[in-house]
């Protein structure tokens, strides 16, 4: 599975972002907007953070068929930043596959991964991740400081 930063949004919260599941051809699988999969052109951006998912022989041909099952379903959805996103996507995925035995994946399931087992795929691109957030907080800061001083 791979992340990427969304426009604004990560520049608040660091922790929100964008994701896809890649297809055993490496091809990016993303529920980018209401009645939309893109497929190897993700909605925001080349991928930042990437989370290997342990998979073998045996059910590499089923993990596909379970992305391709996803893919079909959420192209006739509404998108919702909440409620059915991105993450919703990866986790069909995972349910489907009942990967690592469970039977529930949720968004959160999705994001908690993100958060504590993803790996950056380069520093500039952990950089790209948090400089909008830097930016933020020295905005505020200043503000602040002017705020205090006028």
């Amino acid at each position: 599975m791979v992340w990427t930063p969304l426009p604004l949004i990560t520049w608040i919260l660091p922790m929100i972002g964008h994701t896809g599941i890649c297809g055993p051809d490496g091809m990016i699988h993303d529920f980018s907007g209401s009645f939309s999969i893109s497929i190897d052109n993700m909605a925001f951006g080349k991928p930042t953070k990437y989370l290997p998912l342990e998979l073998n022989d045996s059910n590499s041909d089923q993990y596909e068929e379970c992305i391709e099952t996803a893919d079909q379903k959420f192209k006739h959805m509404h998108h919702s930043l909440c409620c059915n996103n991105c993450h919703s996507h990866c986790a069909y995925v995972l349910e489907l596959m009942k990967y690592k035995g469970k039977q529930s994946w949720t968004q959160v399931n999705i994001w908690w991964m993100f958060m504590t087992r993803s790996k950056y795929v380069s520093f500039g691109r952990f950089i790209l991740t948090y400089i909008g957030f830097f930016i933020f907080l020295l905005l505020i800061s200043a503000i602040v400081l002017v705020a205090n001083f006028a």
